[in-house]
């Protein structure tokens, strides 16, 4: 449940032609795309939910902002790097670290980018590792497919303090356990085959080498039950930019580990075929 209002450049601009039409209420979204609801607007402020909020004086676009304190402030922090919620066209956001787009948004929604990704797993009655969870949309789409239980893990505080504010981020209980912790560490307390499936969305190798390592995917292979599918997000760097074919490279490791694997989309989908 989101706390409060949550404002864009979009949103906020409605609420100023409503004002300068001379509208007294307007139909809007104030839960990112997710729900429509009615605000009362005034040359003073605008009213939802029995409660006055002000207009911004500068209201930015690609920012999001909740309701804090007596005013609105972006959905940003800055601990070690900048983690900020990124608005979308699609209603569900994007985040950014040190401003770096964590998920795809420019041509596909990153909601429904995670469901075809989570479709290659086949989820449903499975227990799956969820290595790198995000704000969360893969959990999502495991949950709605019927997962027996899905065990995910986050290393940044501050994304994990984003899922409190995104009402498309799920709510953890039940089936869906949220691990705060690198994934690369917490591997080790899993037991062998004690996971279906696998789904690996890491940073970029510049950022996260450890989560593409050799090590890391002999690990990924002990949990994993025999015949276990795995969705391993890559990306599509420029190899003449990068010098790299980041792809291939984690397909190569993956077949060491004792994977049969299919380059697909995006990223690599990986079915365990060995006994390690």
């Amino acid at each position: 449940m989101t706390p409060g209002p949550l404002l864009t450049s979009k949103v906020h601009e409605q609420l100023l032609r409503a004002l300068r039409a001379g509208a007294v209420e307007v139909t809007c979204s104030l839960d990112l795309d997710r729900t429509a609801t009615t605000v009362a607007v005034e040359e003073s402020g605008w009213t939802w939910q029995g409660q006055r909020y002000p207009y911004l004086e500068k209201c930015k676009e690609r920012t999001i902002y909740y309701w804090n304190d007596g005013e609105f402030s972006p959905v940003s922090r800055y601990s070690s790097s900048l983690i900020k919620l990124v608005p979308t066209e699609w209603g569900p956001p994007t985040f950014e670290i040190d401003g770096i787009k964590m998920l795809v948004s420019e041509k596909v929604s990153p909601y429904q980018d995670a469901e075809s990704k989570v479709a290659l797993i086949e989820p449903r009655g499975k227990v799956v590792l969820d290595t790198c969870g995000g704000l969360g949309y893969f959990a999502v789409w495991c949950l709605a497919a019927g997962a027996a239980r899905i065990v995910s893990f986050e290393k940044n505080p501050d994304v994990i303090w984003l899922r409190t504010l995104n009402p498309w981020s799920p709510q953890t209980g039940g089936a869906l356990s949220l691990t705060p912790g690198d994934v690369a560490e917490k591997i080790i307390e899993i037991p062998d085959a004690s996971v279906d499936a696998v789904l690996h969305d890491p940073p970029r190798f510049g950022i996260a080498g450890e989560l593409y390592s050799q090590t890391f995917y002999d690990h990924l292979a002990r949990v994993l039950k025999r015949g276990g599918r795995m969705f391993h997000y890559t990306g599509a760097p420029n190899k003449l930019t990068t010098g790299r074919d980041v792809p291939n490279e984690v397909a190569s490791r993956l077949k060491r580990s004792g994977f049969r694997t299919k380059l697909q989309g995006d990223g690599v989908l990986a079915i365990k075929t060995g006994s390690r």
